[in-house]
């Protein structure tokens, strides 16, 4: 009988951590995932993140955003879209491990002059010495072991002259089985429905990012639960 555990993040790997999914499949899933993410309200999540950092910020100077494990460059297009209506020049560089994915993020951003992608390795020196005012870090930092996040995030935090948003899922029980039940109605599509309910399992808990950010004191730390279980967590200069 399967015993749901959520007090440690489990090890097991999501099919999208295969880089070389491609085609109608990642093309699908990606779409598929876009759609979660809106319904769910993860777009607010980041979307408020980097209102935050902005906060007193002129309008009259172009920022610079990096979306790292962009996908599709749904969130890129969202924000975008968000910016201009309120006045903000942003400048965008999608970045993903799956160089399928950035090529479809690139066909669909064809109206966003705005954006670049590259297909890179996070872990790369060529990305290390990239510099950016925000990065945007959605629902790809469970991707990895405890020992890289918190690599990982240092090294953000150097990057980022404003800051850095990261927006990643809650590992609980009642998460787990509310998206199983919203699965059933919202989601047909296997590997969506499968990578989510491991996702969950590899997602945090709030001591997870408090003992997480407890390494990296260079940066002010704000740490929040948000529906639909997820945590916002955004580190400023």
């Amino acid at each position: 009988m399967f015993k749901l555990n959520t007090s440690t993040r489990t090890a097991e790997r999501e099919i999208m951590d295969d880089f070389e999914l491609s085609g109608s499949q990642l093309r699908k899933t990606l779409k598929d995932l876009e759609n979660i993410n809106f319904l769910l309200g993860g777009n607010a999540i980041t979307r408020d993140g980097i209102k935050t950092l902005l906060e007193g910020f002129s309008k009259n100077k172009i920022i610079r955003i990096a979306d790292i494990g962009c996908g599709n460059g749904a969130m890129i297009r969202s924000i975008a879209a968000w910016g201009k209506k309120r006045g903000y020049y942003f400048q965008f560089t999608g970045i993903d491990a799956n160089l399928h994915a950035i090529q479809i993020a690139e066909e669909l951003s064809l109206e966003y002059p705005e954006t670049d992608f590259l297909n890179l390795n996070i872990f790369s020196n060529e990305f290390r010495e990239m510099k950016f005012d925000i990065i945007l870090c959605t629902l790809t930092l469970h991707h990895f072991r405890n020992e890289q996040i918190i690599d990982l995030v240092k090294q953000l935090n150097i990057q980022a002259g404003i800051g850095v948003v990261i927006n990643d899922l809650h590992r609980s029980k009642m998460a787990y089985f509310l998206f199983q039940a919203f699965c059933w109605f919202f989601v047909n599509n296997e590997i969506a429905r499968k990578d989510g309910l491991v996702s969950i399992l590899r997602g945090f808990k709030k001591e997870d990012i408090e003992e997480f950010s407890s390494h990296i004191p260079a940066a002010e730390h704000h740490i929040q639960w948000k529906w639909a279980f997820r945590y916002q967590w955004i580190l400023s200069k």
